[in-house]
C-alpha cells in the first residue's frame, strides 16, 4: 500500500470518527416528544426475503419510497427518484433521455439488480438496466436493499437491489389525471384508473413526456452548432387480478415505455443524432395459500430492451424470461422459504462477431435457493443460500447471514455477511472486444448497523466493506483474448467498495427533517496495476443529502439540499469533476378536496456541473402541474 494511498484511507477513518458522534449529538438533541409521523417500519416489504415480511424486521439497509414520494420527484425518471437517497450516485451524459449510470454503494451499475413487479430488467449488451428507460408516472412504490441480494436473486446483485411495483387497484373505482408544463419545452400528461369490482382488481395507467431539453455538449468546436438535445416518452402500464377465493389468485401485469432522445455524437452540424429506448416488462403469476402455514407462487415473467441509434446504425435488444416457484412455510417462530428459477437471457446486436451465430448470443441459468427467517425476543436471525448453475460458467453458490438484537425497544444493532456474483455479458463475451476466456466477478460484504426510531425519530448508521474479485475492465489489446486491436474485455481488477452511512429523520413543530451522509472509498485495489489505491471513476469520496417538509396554510412545502465531493472522469484519477451542491424546492396546494397545484424548481441557483468530462447537466427547471382525482 502507497503512502497516498495510507493517507487516504486515514482521512476517511477520520472523517468517519469525526462524524458519528456529530450525528449522534444531533439525534440527542431533538425533542423526547418530537411529533410522530406514520410509522413506516409497520409497512410490509417483499423484496428482502421474496416473501412478505415488516420493514420492521428486515435485517438489511432498506429504503422504501412511497407514492407521496414518487409525486413530489415530479419529473425525470427512476434514476432522478433513486438519486436523492443515500449510498446512490448517478451520473448521465445529458438530459433525461441520455445514457444513465446508477452507482449503489460505489457498485458498477451492472452490479444493482432491478426488477419491476418481480421482472428482471437488464441488458446484455450495456451491462446494467437502463434507468433513463423506467417511467415515474407507472410506479407506485419502490424498496430499495443496500448490499448484495445474490443468495436471494442470483446473478448481477452484488451491490443491492432495487424493485419497482406498479399502481395495484383496491377497493371502488377511482380515476387520477395530471397535466403539467415548464421552461425548456416541458409537456407532460398522465392518467390513470384503478379499483376493484367482485373479484377483479384492475390498475390501468398512461402517460407522455417531451422536453426540448438542453445542449448537452458545449463545445469550443468552431465547426460544431450547439443544439437542445430533447426527448420524448409515452409509457403505459396494465395490471390486472382474479381473486378466485379467499386462497387462489391470478395475476396479470404488463409495462411498456418507449423514449425517443437526441444526443451529440460528433461535432459535424445539422446532425440528428437520436436513440430510441423501447422497454417492456411482462409477467403471470398464481399465488396459493394451501394453509394458514403454507403459501406458494408459481410465476413467468419476460422482459426486453431494446436500443437504437441513428443516423449511425447500431442495434440491440436484450430479452430476458424468468420461470420462478416460491414457496414458504412457517415453522414456530420462524419461516422457511425456498425457490427453483430458470433464467433465460438472449441477445440481438449488430456487434456479436464472435458468437457461434452472429449477430445473436443466448445462455441460461438453473436455480434452486433457500433461506430461513428467525426470530424470538429481541433476537433476529436470517439465512440464505442459492445456487446457479449457467450454461456457459458453471455452479456458483452464494450465501448470506445476517443477525439483530434490540438492545432496547428503540435500539437495534444488526450485522450481516454475504457472497454475490455477476456472469458476464452475452456482449463482453461475444462483440469485437469480447473475451471468451471472461470469468465471473465475485463479490464479499460485510456489514454493521446501529438502528433507532421512537415517536417519529429515527437514527442509523451502517458500516460496509465489499470486495469484488474479477472485476470485468476494458483493458488492453491482446490476441490471445480478443481479436481487436484496441483493447479487449478482462477479469483483471480486484475493488474494495467500503465506507460509512448515516441516515437520520424527525419530526418537530410541524417541521420534518431527514437527511443522509455517505463517506465512502469506492477503490481499485488490484496489486500490479497503475490504478492500485485510485477512486473508481466518477465516484466521490463523500455525499450530503438533506431534505425539510413542512405544511403551513394548506400548502405542503419541501426542500431538498443534494450536495457531492468532487470526482475523477477517469481511472488514472488525472481528469478532476468538481464537487458541487444543488437546491430542489417543491410544494403542493389542494386546491379543492379532488384538485391539487404541483410546483417544482430543480437546481435552483442554476448551478453548472459535471456528472462526466464534457457533458454539461441540466440548468434550472421549473415546473407547474395540476392533478385531478374525481370522486366517482
Amino acid at each position: 500500500m502507497t503512502s497516498t494511498t495510507r493517507r487516504q484511507e486515514r482521512r476517511l477513518l477520520a472523517a468517519c470518527t469525526r462524524a458519528t458522534p456529530l450525528a449522534l449529538a444531533l439525534i440527542a438533541s431533538l425533542p423526547a416528544a418530537a411529533q410522530s409521523s406514520a410509522n413506516k417500519l409497520d409497512s410490509v416489504v417483499v423484496t428482502a426475503t421474496r416473501s412478505p415480511q415488516r420493514l420492521a424486521d428486515v435485517l438489511a439497509d432498506v429504503t422504501v419510497l412511497t407514492r407521496a414520494d414518487i409525486e413530489r420527484q415530479a419529473l425525470g425518471t427512476l434514476a432522478d427518484l433513486l438519486r436523492g437517497q443515500a449510498c446512490f450516485e448517478m451520473v448521465r451524459t445529458g438530459g433525461p433521455g441520455a445514457q444513465t449510470s446508477m452507482f449503489l454503494r460505489g457498485a458498477e451499475t451492472r452490479h444493482t439488480t432491478v426488477l419491476i413487479d418481480g421482472v428482471r430488467f437488464d441488458s446484455q449488451a450495456s451491462s446494467g438496466a437502463s434507468w433513463n428507460a423506467i417511467p415515474l408516472a407507472q410506479i407506485e412504490r419502490v424498496e430499495i436493499i443496500r448490499g448484495p441480494g445474490a443468495a436471494v436473486y442470483g446473478s448481477d446483485a452484488v451491490g443491492g437491489v432495487v424493485q419497482v411495483f406498479t399502481r395495484k387497484g383496491d377497493g371502488k373505482p377511482q380515476v387520477e389525471l395530471g397535466v403539467g408544463a415548464g421552461n425548456m419545452g416541458l409537456k407532460k400528461v398522465d392518467g390513470s384508473v384503478f379499483g376493484a369490482t367482485g373479484m377483479l382488481d384492475y390498475a390501468i395507467s398512461l402517460s407522455s413526456e417531451r422536453s426540448d431539453g438542453f445542449n448537452s455538449r458545449p463545445t469550443t468546436d468552431a465547426t460544431y452548432t450547439p443544439d437542445d438535445d430533447g426527448y420524448k416518452t409515452t409509457s403505459g402500464s396494465a395490471r390486472l387480478g382474479l381473486q378466485l377465493n379467499k386462497q387462489h389468485r391470478i395475476e396479470l401485469l404488463g409495462l411498456k415505455n418507449k423514449m425517443d432522445a437526441q444526443y451529440d455524437a460528433t461535432a459535424k452540424p445539422k446532425t440528428d443524432d437520436r436513440t430510441r429506448n423501447d422497454m417492456r416488462a411482462l409477467r403471470a403469476a398464481w399465488s396459493a395459500q394451501w394453509s394458514k402455514d403454507l403459501n406458494s407462487e408459481f410465476s413467468v415473467g419476460e422482459s426486453m430492451d431494446r436500443y437504437e441509434t441513428s443516423p449511425s446504425v447500431y442495434l440491440t435488444e436484450t430479452r430476458i424470461r424468468a420461470y420462478a416457484f416460491n414457496a414458504s412455510l412457517r415453522l414456530g417462530e420462524g419461516q422457511l422459504n425456498t425457490l427453483l428459477e430458470r433464467r433465460e437471457d438472449k441477445l440481438l446486436n449488430t456487434s456479436l462477431p464472435q458468437s457461434p451465430t452472429p449477430g445473436s448470443a443466448d445462455r441460461h441459468q438453473n436455480a434452486f435457493g433457500a433461506g430461513y427467517v428467525w426470530g424470538s425476543g429481541p433476537l433476529s436471525v436470517q439465512a440464505h443460500l442459492r445456487h446457479d448453475q449457467d450454461s456457459e460458467f458453471g455452479g456458483s453458490t452464494t450465501e448470506s447471514l445476517a443477525a439483530g438484537y434490540k438492545l432496547t425497544p428503540q435500539w437495534r444493532v444488526q450485522g450481516s455477511i454475504g457472497t454475490a456474483f455477476r456472469a458476464p455479458t452475452l456482449y463482453q463475451r461475444f462483440s469485437p472486444y469480447g473475451n471468451q476466456l471472461l470469468q465471473a466477478e465475485h463479490g464479499l460484504n460485510r456489514e454493521f448497523s446501529l438502528q433507532y426510531e421512537d415517536a417519529g425519530t429515527s437514527f442509523g448508521i451502517t458500516a460496509y466493506r465489499n470486495q469484488i474479485r474479477d472485476l470485468i475492465i476494458f483493458g488492453a489489446a491482446d490476441p490471445k483474448k480478443c481479436p481487436n486491436q484496441f483493447g479487449c474485455y478482462d477479469n483483471v481488477s480486484l475493488a474494495r467498495l467500503q465506507g460509512i452511512s448515516l441516515t437520520a429523520a424527525s419530526t418537530f413543530a410541524g417541521l420534518r427533517l431527514s437527511g443522509s451522509l455517505d463517506l465512502q472509498a469506492p477503490k481499485d485495489v488490484s496489486e500490479n496495476s497503475s490504478t492500485y489505491g485510485k477512486l473508481l471513476a466518477r465516484r466521490t469520496h463523500e455525499q450530503l443529502k438533506l431534505r425539510a417538509d413542512y405544511t403551513l396554510a394548506g400548502w405542503e412545502l419541501g426542500a431538498q439540499v443534494l450536495a457531492s465531493g468532487q470526482r475523477y472522469d477517469n481511472a488514472a484519477n488525472t481528469v478532476r469533476l468538481g464537487g458541487y451542491g444543488l437546491l430542489t424546492l417543491d410544494a403542493q396546494y389542494s386546491i379543492t378536496k379532488e384538485l391539487r397545484l404541483q410546483l417544482k424548481l430543480d437546481n435552483a441557483f442554476d448551478r453548472q456541473y459535471q456528472f462526466a468530462n464534457g457533458y454539461a447537466t441540466g440548468p434550472r427547471q421549473a415546473f407547474v402541474g395540476l392533478r385531478w382525482s374525481p370522486s366517482l
